[in-house]
C-alpha cells in the first residue's frame, strides 16, 4: 500500500516539475538553469517541512512529489551543458547555489516545522 503514496505524489510531482520548470525559465533569458535550480530549492524546502510528518506523509509528499518534482540528473546535464559552451562561470554558480540553497532550503523547512 505504501507503494501507492508514492505513485500518487509521483503523478502530481512530475507535471509539477515540468511545467514549473518551463514557467520560471521562459521569464529569464538566460543559459542559467533558473527552473531546476527554483524545483530543486522548493523540493528541499517540502522535504525539510516533512521531517517530522507522519510516514504515510512522507512517503506521499516527501518520496513521491518530491521525488519526481526534483531532479538531480537535469541539474548535472545543465550544469555539465553550462560548462562544455564555455560558461564556466555559471556551471559553478549553479553547483554552489544549488547546494547552499538546497541545503538551506531543507533546514529552512525543518525549522518551520519544528514550529
Amino acid at each position: 500500500m505504501n507503494w501507492l503514496l508514492v505513485v500518487g505524489g509521483a503523478l502530481v510531482g512530475a507535471p509539477l516539475r515540468y511545467l514549473t520548470d518551463r514557467a520560471v525559465q521562459a521569464r529569464h533569458d538566460s543559459v542559467f538553469p533558473w527552473g531546476t535550480f527554483t524545483v530543486n530549492v522548493t523540493g528541499s524546502l517540502i522535504l525539510g517541512l516533512l521531517t517530522g510528518a507522519a510516514t504515510h506523509l512522507q512517503l506521499l509528499l516527501g518520496t513521491g512529489l518530491c521525488g519526481a518534482l526534483t531532479t538531480y540528473s537535469t541539474f548535472s546535464y545543465e550544469t555539465l551543458r553550462l560548462a562544455e559552451t564555455g560558461a564556466h562561470r555559471q556551471a559553478a554558480v549553479n553547483v554552489a547555489a544549488t547546494v547552499v540553497a538546497g541545503c538551506g532550503a531543507a533546514f529552512a523547512g525543518a525549522a518551520l516545522a519544528r514550529m
